[in-house]
């Protein structure tokens, strides 16, 4: 980690609760958002410019993780844990939908993905609000500019 991503821990935690609702409102299961959580690096876009800075989710790694991702639901029903939220790419509705063949293509990757990273730079939006709101964007954006 960087010394402005060091300096935005507690925050992380803080919008990770308020996120959870908007991650059980998508098609994402809690184990597939914290693969993308893993996945995606946090970038803060011209720091040295206070009017255009901004906090974006680089999800050029997304790729890696997809097959898990796609995976992760299905496992944790084998093991009796039921679907761990999410109504597609796993738990009951994708079960049924790889059942009648439906599933696990192609198509299912792509639009896990784009939802992925719509969540992921949404996810960044709310962090930097978040700073912004308590007064800590400056000096998060100036650190990353001197990084």
């Amino acid at each position: 980690m960087s010394g402005w991503q060091d300096q935005i821990v507690g925050a992380r935690m803080t919008v990770d609760q308020q996120f959870a609702d908007r991650v059980r409102g998508s098609s994402l299961s809690r184990s597939q958002w914290g693969l993308v959580m893993t996945a995606v690096e946090f970038e803060i876009e011209n720091p040295e410019d206070p009017e255009t800075a901004t906090l974006v989710a680089d999800t050029s790694k997304l790729q890696h993780v997809l097959p898990e991702m796609a995976n992760v639901d299905e496992q944790m029903n084998a093991m009796g844990g039921g679907s761990a939220g999410g109504s597609s790419g796993g738990g009951v509705v994708g079960n049924i939908k790889n059942a009648l063949g439906l599933g696990g293509g192609d198509d299912d990757n792509e639009e896990l993905a784009e939802e992925s990273a719509q969540l992921a730079q949404e996810y960044a939006e709310q962090l930097q609000a978040h700073l912004e709101s308590e007064d800590r964007w400056d000096e998060v954006r100036r650190v990353a500019a001197n990084y």
